[in-house]
Formats: structure tokens, sequence, C-alpha cells
């Protein structure tokens, strides 16, 4: 996805919604174009009511007090109101193409971005059909053709429902992703102890993805820092095995690869003798038991050592 798409068409991009998936969305929820010139005859009819369906419709949302505190202010208000009008228009635009998706999406983003979880508004559409379902068979003295368009605008709005619910999830997992990167971030501190002496204190259990950040982390801080010697204290890893010990060596060999030396320390009794069951061979890696002893092993390596007063 290109990152300079306008929004509307980066989070259809980010959806994977192409006129392939179109096709296939049309025929499942059966909009026909036929239904939809019927719509687009109707445009009078929207313009009638397309106010008083639109305060109906907010007026249930402002009612109760679930989904009133959604909008902390009248401008915010005014703002979703423009937008449900210019949504009713277009439910009688006579089109469903891309751009019509697109337009869709935005509506379901920003009811995402104002926090309206999705049980409030497929409720709040229950209404809204129910309003436009009476507005038809006051207007229309056959009920055969009132049912005939209701089944029309019901199809539509049905699509629509996906693709909000496409945009609700497309934004949370969009949130999700930050908030574990920023927990990565978080769980991958790097501290430097003193020039040329960086500390990775690790805590919690390590996967493939947090390996991958832990190097790439302490990689990038060892060149900005231009860090001779490296301390990783696993005192906090609850379980050393096999796959942990050979995210800990390469990490440590990509390390030597950009001149920096490395430092195990809290090297358990019991991490001792697992390493030593499993035959993992850290022969190259100076160990030590605790945080300390390695600190003042990494500073006599840059030349510098710790003195009592």
């Amino acid at each position: 996805m290109k990152r300079d798409l306008p929004p509307a068409q980066a989070l259809r991009a980010r959806i994977d919604f192409d006129e392939r998936e179109l096709a296939i969305r049309r025929a499942y929820f059966e909009i026909e174009d036929s239904g939809l010139e019927r719509l687009r005859r109707l445009e009078p009819f929207a313009q009638k009511h397309m106010d008083d369906v639109v305060e109906d419709f907010y007026r249930l949302l402002l009612g109760h007090a679930a989904t009133r505190s959604i909008f902390p202010d009248d401008a915010t208000i005014r703002r979703v109101k423009r937008l449900q009008r210019d949504y009713f228009l277009q439910l009688f635009a006579g089109r469903c193409d891309l751009p019509y998706v697109e337009d869709r999406l935005r509506v379901g983003a920003a009811h995402e971005a104002i926090g309206m979880p999705p049980r409030w508004y497929i409720g709040a559409y229950r209404h809204y059909l129910s309003v436009l379902h009476a507005k038809l068979l006051a207007d229309f003295a056959d009920p055969a053709e009132a049912s005939a368009i209701y089944a029309d605008l019901l199809k539509l709005v049905m699509f629509d429902m996906s693709l909000a619910i496409d945009a609700y999830i497309a934004a949370n997992l969009e949130t999700i992703g930050r908030h574990q990167a920023a927990l990565r971030e978080l769980s991958t501190p790097v501290a430097k102890v003193h020039d040329h002496v960086l500390l990775l204190p690790l805590i919690g259990a390590i996967d493939t993805q947090r390996a991958q950040q832990i190097m790439d982390t302490v990689l990038l801080r060892v060149v900005e820092e231009q860090a001779m010697v490296t301390i990783i204290d696993i005192a906090g890893v609850p379980a050393v095995d096999t796959r942990v010990a050979d995210h800990l060596l390469k990490t440590t060999a990509a390390m030597r690869l950009v001149g920096a030396q490395t430092i195990l320390t809290g090297i358990s009794p019991h991490v001792a003798r697992t390493f030593t069951e499993l035959g993992v061979d850290i022969g190259a890696i100076p160990t030590l038991a605790h945080l300390q002893e390695g600190i003042e092993l990494a500073l006599e390596l840059v030349g510098r050592q710790i003195t009592a007063r």
C-alpha cells in the first residue's frame, strides 16, 4: 500500500477491496443495476425526507446515555449529522462502485474515530431502516412498490454495514499494532551504563518476534552509541530453552559484526544446568551470575573501573 494514497483509498487498500471483491459482494448482497436505478429515480423522495430521517436517527443516539456520551460537543454532533445527510443521499445515487465503497468506508472510520462501538452502530441502523420503511409506506400508495424499494434499500444498507465493520476491524488492528509496537519497544530498554557500554535487561518470555525486535533495537543502539560492550541480563527471563539460547547467540554474533562484545549476566544455577543439558555452546560469551559483576567486567574492558572513595 502506498503511503501517499488519500485516506479513503488507503483504507480500501488496507482491507484489500478491489473490483473483484466489489463484484463478489454485490453478488452476495444481490445488489443489481435495476435496483440501483430504481433508487436513483427516488432522489426527490430522498431530498424530501433527508432531514427528518437524520434527525430521527440522532434522536435515538442522543436519547440514550450509552450513546449520548460518544458525542462530546455540539460541533461533533453537527459534523456527524452532515456526514449522515451525505450518506443518506448517496443511498439514492444509483451507484455501487469503488468510489462509493470508499465513501462508505470513510463513514465507518468516522464512527470508529468517535468511539461508537459496533453494537450501537448496528442498533441505530435498525432504527434507521424502520424510519425509512415508514416513510416509504406513507409516500407510496402501492404496498408492493414500497416493499420493492425497501428491499433495494435493505440490500444497500446491509452492504454498507459490512464495509463499516471492515473499517472498524482495520482501525482496531492498526491500533493494536501500534500498541504492540510500543510494548515491544518498552520491553527492550537499552540503557547506557557508561561511554561505550550498554545494558539490555530482558524481562518476560522471548518469542521469535520479540527476538527480532531485541536484535534490531540493540544493534541500532550499538551503532548510535559506538558501544564496545553490551551487557545482556537474562535474570528476568522465566524460561531459557534452545530457542531462547539460539536467539541470544544470533544477537551476540550480530553485535560482533558491528564491533561490540557481549557479556551475559543473570545466569542462575538453573539456567546454567539448562544450557548444559541442552548442549548449548556459549563458551565464546563471558557469562556471570550477577549484573554487578557484568558491569564491572564491561567497564574493565573499556579501560574503566569502579573504585571506592
